[in-house]
């Protein structure tokens, strides 16, 4: 098997069956539902021990309840054949000890910043939040994965305030739907629907704006 960079990410995530697995933001995201800190810590592990074997590593996060394991081939910034069949192993692994994956909970949260002169705002937030550029000038992003990616909108010049900031939050495909609903339900407005289901803009009782985004319609 080669080791190509995926495009087709949602597609090739289910055709290959890895139930356990989303695609989200260049990379393969699960959780493992491992009950206590001592599962985790040996399913952590054994992943770990396969990683070595594979000469593949994915970012592990253990808390008590769970385990976090994402996965993407740095050298290449995406996912490749390298993640596909760590990813399989993973969940074997993760079978082998009783452990079962809960995909329907991962998310990952970035925020975004409208702009209309990257290049003069960019250097101030490379510097005050101590993040990394890529290989993307619209991307900054925290190499110690303790904050999220910060990323550029272009925009338009304008006088009047307005807001900047707004946050992205990537589910699967799955949930959004239970997630824009529950949105809604808590105050919150429809902005736009225009690109579903790769996002829709939602915003608060004062017109803050959220996007809830997933892989889907973006292949």
């Amino acid at each position: 098997m080669s080791d190509r960079t995926l495009r087709t990410h949602t597609d090739t995530v289910a055709a290959e069956g890895l139930d356990d697995w989303r695609w989200m933001l260049r990379a393969l995201h699960a959780r493992f539902r491992t009950g206590d800190f001592v599962t985790g810590l040996r399913l952590a592990t054994a992943i770990t021990e396969a990683a070595e074997e594979m000469d593949h590593h994915p970012d592990l996060d253990l808390r008590y309840p769970h385990l976090n394991v994402r996965l993407s081939s740095h050298d290449v910034g995406g996912v490749t054949d390298r993640d596909l069949r760590l990813a399989r192993r993973i969940s074997e692994l993760a079978a082998e000890a009783g452990v079962a994956a809960d995909p329907a909970s991962v998310q990952v949260l970035e925020l975004a910043l409208d702009t209309a002169d990257l290049e003069r705002v960019r250097p101030f937030w490379l510097a005050a939040l101590g993040m990394s550029e890529t290989a993307s000038p619209d991307e900054l992003v925290d190499k110690g994965g303790s904050l999220p990616t910060l990323w550029f909108q272009e925009t338009d010049p304008h006088d009047e305030p307005r807001q900047r900031f707004h946050v992205d939050i990537t589910v699967p495909p799955e949930v959004a739907p239970g997630r824009i609903e529950a949105a809604l339900a808590a105050g919150g407005t429809l902005v736009s629907a225009a690109r579903e289901p790769a996002f829709t803009i939602l915003a608060d009782a004062e017109g803050n704006k959220a996007c809830v985004c997933t892989s889907a319609g973006r292949d």
